[in-house]
């Protein structure tokens, strides 16, 4: 093959060669390019912020002296992370078991565990967002380029045997030109299948730790009534 002949060889070259079907399957792998990064970008950031939100809001509610003292900082400052968010419902759980409804039909200790674990169960849910189309991305993306590169051997082969001139330095270049979209699916679904797995196991570890604070709540809360109930039985009992 020519020099000459040799540099015009390239992407750019190919896409001008490619046909409808070709430039389609580029666009898909440039949306689901575009799509990965975006969410593998603000995912990460927002991961990062709630675990500083959540790592100040702990420190501060071990620290505090009691739960009427964090009940009161949740008051000045609403709940901007999944373990504030958990408290909150809780107190709110606690706040209605005066109430004669359904909700706490079932008795307290039963109302406050529903709502903790449907609190986890909303966080868990929150922290799946994105991954679907990190999954498709990562699963389907070589596959795309794969089919890409297939369909650009088969009319670049057309295109040689119409020209009559299936050497070996016509053949080559075509289809050299061809895997690059097998190049572009595996460029796109290797950062999508790193950052999917990465999201997966923060999630893990961030779920469980917030079922182990639930559970550590549930058993401030709990004992809390428990005293508050054995106080008021005593009152009673010295009035009598």
């Amino acid at each position: 093959m020519e020099p000459s002949a040799i540099d015009g060889l390239g992407f750019a070259h190919f896409l001008t060669q490619t046909d409808g079907v070709g430039k389609a399957v580029l666009g898909t792998l440039l949306l689901l390019s575009v799509a990965s990064w975006y969410l593998i970008v603000t995912r990460f950031v927002a991961n990062a912020l709630a675990q500083r939100k959540a790592d100040a809001f702990l420190r501060h509610f071990w620290q505090a002296a009691s739960l009427t003292e964090v009940e009161a900082s949740l008051r000045a400052q609403p709940a901007d992370n999944a373990f504030a968010s958990l408290v909150q419902r809780a107190l709110d759980a606690m706040a209605d078991s005066g109430k004669d409804n359904l909700a706490v039909a079932g008795g307290m200790t039963e109302y406050l565990t529903r709502t903790l674990n449907n609190e986890v169960d909303r966080e868990a849910a929150a922290s799946e967002y994105g991954l679907t189309v990190l999954a498709s991305a990562g699963s389907a993306s070589p596959y795309v380029g794969l089919f890409g590169t297939v369909w650009g051997i088969y009319h670049a082969l057309v295109q040689i045997g119409l020209s009559g001139q299936g050497t070996l330095d016509k053949v080559a270049g075509p289809v050299g030109e061809a895997l690059i979209m097998t190049a572009l699916g595996l460029a796109v679904a290797i950062p999508a299948v790193l950052a999917y797995n990465a999201f997966n196991r923060r999630n893990r570890m961030w779920l469980a730790r917030l079922e182990s604070f639930s559970h550590d709540l549930y058993v401030l809360l709990t004992i809390k009534t428990g005293s508050s109930g054995s106080a008021t039985s005593s009152a009673t009992a010295r009035q009598d």
